[in-house]
Formats: structure tokens, C-alpha cells, sequence
């Protein structure tokens, strides 16, 4: 995708609801496959809090499932759940064949590292790549699945014509869900990659030299106007609920009229995560059925 620099310019929106349907399109019409030979796929979201804006993204994944024919469980330990319980529910779930895709679904109590109980998914079966072996393999270029965001987001670039090879691209963001797994999706695709963070001098700096900026830091309109060059794409993961309703990372109408492209909050990265998320996990089960 090329961006021409104009006077007056205009920023195009990049919606992932388009791709999040067509993805969907193709998992339910395998999902039908596998169900019509006796192997429906089979998810299965591992709960344990009382946090009522995540139990709502818990059922609206299983909602998204079961309209394209993905059974999917809520295995809710409430948030009194101690490690042991939970290690020992996604142990069980690794060894039952009728299920093809765990979901470890976070916050979880305090005192529980999500990393350390990830260990205990399966890679096979580890549609989020929460699993550290899940992002080495990333990182390797093997088989394997890549944390269902972070996918997103190349998709996404991908599915918007956006030119990734040679460009330079600068990550806000270095989490192992999705900062760290994008940069190595994307050198993958030859490009340059700037990985920022809370840390990083001169943060506008960075951003404002690149031809991709993505943004994944948690921090409501992060990064505005000055942040940004004339005509680049601009791709707000952040997701943050605040009194003007549900913002993204980046000033939306503090950059538009200077970025090129522009991912909208919500229905830009989000549809195509949970897309991703039941591709998975379709996947996984034809994996299974051999």
C-alpha cells in the first residue's frame, strides 16, 4: 500500500471486520467438514475471576463459536481458584481428545503468573500461543501457534494491501502477547522493526520515522499528531475503557488527517483476533483427526 502525501489528506479507515468475516466464512465451512465425520471442533476457555467485563468477551467467544459450528465450554474456577486447581483443570483438558483448543483467559487471582500456568497448555492445542514454546517457535519460523492478536495485526496489514518487506516499522509495546510476538511475525516478512517501550527516550522520535506504527501499550491516545509522519499506517491495538466509552492507544482524532491509515477502536484488530482464535482451534482439530 502506498500512501501519497497530500495537502489536504484524508485517512483511510482500516477495518478488520471484512477479514473477520471471511476468516469465519472459511472455519465454519471446515468446522462442517469435521463435525460431518464425527470431529467437531472442540474449544474450551479457561476461567477463574468475577471480572464482569471479561466473562462478557468469554461468552462472546462462545458465541462466535457456536455460530460456526465450534463447540466451546466455559470452564469457569471462579476467582477464589487457587494454582493448583487451575494447573490441574488444563492438565485434564491436554489429555481429553474431544478437546482441540484451550484458552487460558486472564486476569487471573493475584499471586498467579499467567506465563508459569501457560506452561501447562499443550502447544497443540494452544490457540492464544500463550505457551513460551509457542512464541520460540514463532520466533524459529516452525509450525505452531502464534498469539491470536499478534496474528491479527499482520493480517490485517496483509489484507489492506500494506507493503511489509523493506518498510520500517516501529512496535509500541513489548508484552509477550503482542509487541514482542509481532516484531518477529514481522521480521519474518523482512521488515525493519523498532520495538518501544515505557522505557524508551524519545518515543515520538521513533514513531514519527516510520513508514507502519503499531500501537500496543495499554495507555489511552498514547500517541497523537506529533507522533506520527505524514501518511503512515497506523495500527491502534489498545482496547481502554474509559467515561468517553472504549478508546484505543492512539489519539483517533488527534491523527487523522496525518496518518495515512488508521485502524478504528473497536472494529479494527479486535474482529480479527476472535476470527483467529476459532481458525485456530479448526485448525488444531484437523490437526487432531490426522
Amino acid at each position: 500500500m502506498t500512501v501519497t502525501t497530500t495537502e489536504h489528506r484524508v485517512t483511510t479507515e482500516l477495518s478488520g471486520r471484512p477479514l473477520a468475516a471471511e476468516i469465519r466464512r472459511r472455519t465454519g465451512e471446515r468446522a462442517a467438514v469435521l463435525g460431518a465425520a464425527g470431529a467437531r471442533p472442540r474449544l474450551v476457555v479457561v476461567t477463574a475471576t468475577d471480572d464482569g467485563s471479561t466473562l462478557w468477551y468469554v461468552r462472546s467467544i462462545a458465541k462466535a463459536a457456536a455460530a460456526v459450528g465450534i463447540a466451546c465450554d466455559i470452564a469457569d474456577l471462579g476467582p477464589e481458584a487457587s494454582r493448583t486447581r487451575v494447573r490441574d483443570r488444563l492438565r485434564a483438558l491436554n489429555q481429553d481428545p474431544g478437546v482441540h483448543g484451550i484458552i487460558l483467559q486472564t486476569p487471573l487471582p493475584d499471586g498467579m503468573s499467567p506465563a508459569e500456568l501457560a506452561v501447562e497448555i499443550d502447544p497443540a492445542k494452544d490457540v492464544d500461543g500463550a505457551n513460551p514454546a509457542s512464541l520460540g517457535r514463532c520466533a524459529a519460523g516452525l509450525p505452531g501457534f502464534a498469539p491470536a492478536t499478534a496474528e491479527a495485526v499482520v493480517r490485517l496489514l496483509d489484507h489492506h494491501g500494506v507493503d511489509l518487506a523493506g518498510r520500517d516499522i516501529t512496535m509500541v509495546g513489548r508484552s509477550v502477547v503482542v509487541g514482542t510476538p509481532v516484531a518477529l511475525l514481522l521480521l519474518e516478512r523482512h521488515a525493519t522493526v523498532t520495538v518501544c517501550h515505557s522505557r524508551t527516550a524519545d518515543l515520538a522520535g521513533h514513531t514519527r520515522a516510520a513508514d507502519i506504527v503499531i500501537v500496543a501499550a495499554g495507555v489511552p491516545r498514547l500517541v497523537g499528531a506529533d507522533h506520527v509522519g505524514a501518511g503512515a499506517v497506523v495500527i491502534d491495538v489498545g482496547t481502554n475503557a474509559t467515561d468517553d466509552g472504549l478508546v484505543g492507544d492512539v489519539d483517533a482524532g488527534a491523527v487523522d488527517g496525518v496518518a495515512g491509515a488508521l485502524t478504528p477502536v473497536p472494529g479494527g484488530v479486535g474482529p480479527v483476533t476472535t476470527a483467529l482464535l476459532l481458525a485456530h482451534t479448526v485448525q488444531a482439530a484437523d490437526r487432531a483427526a490426522g
